[in-house]
């Protein structure tokens, strides 16, 4: 009787599964992880799983693969080890998955390597099911796949108005790509709206099921935060400055990497669109003269 084929029931897992060893080379790397991070197995077995692959950060932009790398934790130390993090995907944008590692032993119990199965979180965001309405309603820009101008005005105004009526907080992020010109100038159109699309990625990602993200023009998007207080406000937002900070569009001949300047503040009692959208859109440009990369709130 044939030996069963394991590796073909690893292939068909439903979560991203690859193997190292004590060194932290892949020697495994299933289907489903090349679906999740873009990258085939044959781009990255015999890579060390810190070059330039995955590049694992946390949601306080702490790179883990230089320093406090999970996987290494769990081969030293000999334990399971569990968390959250953001992956970066082949095409450059950070990809929210929960990892679940585990040591590998020979038959007398020394760790040969590690384990790492990892889950895709991002349908877990809401944003999807929150796309596909907005695409009915003919509300969704077209490059991006984020809510368009028209709808984030109407979101704004029904925030608004909820606010006088219940008291319901909600606060505004204004979001501009530094430097976009020059990525254009330099590379062309088209990566530059590759760049469009990484930097929009990551806001899809870390778009909450009640948040709304979107474009406002160009390279401008604003992101609507409700129920939040002036500190989870500016936290949402560091944590998306970080994530596209520590993405890179990769291309021949390089990469391209951007950051991004943001403006943070609460709508307010006497708050019209016009005056909420403009204070939102100062604050970023103060983060523009200070050096570009930061945020700058009100709060």
């Amino acid at each position: 009787m044939s030996q069963p084929d394991y590796r073909q029931l690893l292939d068909h897992l439903y979560d991203g599964l690859y193997f190292v060893d004590l060194e932290r080379r892949i020697t495994f790397w299933n289907r489903t992880a090349e679906q999740i991070t873009g990258f085939t197995a044959d781009e990255v077995l015999g890579s060390h799983c810190y070059d330039n692959i995955l590049n694992h950060v946390d949601a306080e932009g702490n790179l883990l693969c230089e320093n406090r790398c999970p996987l290494a934790k769990s081969m030293e130390e000999g334990v399971a080890v569990e968390a959250e993090v953001y992956l970066r995907h082949k095409r450059g944008h950070r990809v929210p998955v929960a990892l679940r590692i585990k040591p590998l032993r020979n038959g007398d119990g020394e760790i040969l390597g590690g384990v790492e199965l990892f889950q895709d979180l991002s349908e877990k965001t809401g944003v999807l099911l929150q796309l596909a309405e907005l695409r009915q309603l003919a509300l969704v820009d077209g490059l991006t796949g984020l809510a368009n101008r028209s709808y984030c005005e109407r979101e704004i105004k029904s925030h608004l108005q909820e606010r006088v009526r219940y008291g319901w907080t909600f606060g505004l992020l204004f979001i501009d790509i530094d430097n976009f010109k020059l990525v254009n100038d330099s590379y062309g159109h088209a990566s530059g709206d590759q760049v469009l699309q990484m930097v929009s990625s990551n806001l899809k990602h870390i778009c909450r099921p009640f948040d709304v993200f979107g474009r406002w023009g160009g390279e401008e998007f604003i992101g609507l935060i409700r129920n939040v207080g002036a500190q989870e406000l500016i936290a949402i937002g560091e944590r998306l400055r970080l994530l596209v900070e520590h993405s890179q569009l990769q291309r021949k001949g390089g990469r391209i990497g951007v950051t991004v300047s943001v403006g943070a503040t609460l709508a307010r009692d006497d708050d019209t669109l016009s005056s909420l959208v403009k204070r939102a859109d100062e604050l970023m440009y103060r983060s523009k003269k200070k050096g570009k990369n930061c945020l700058t709130c009100d709060l």
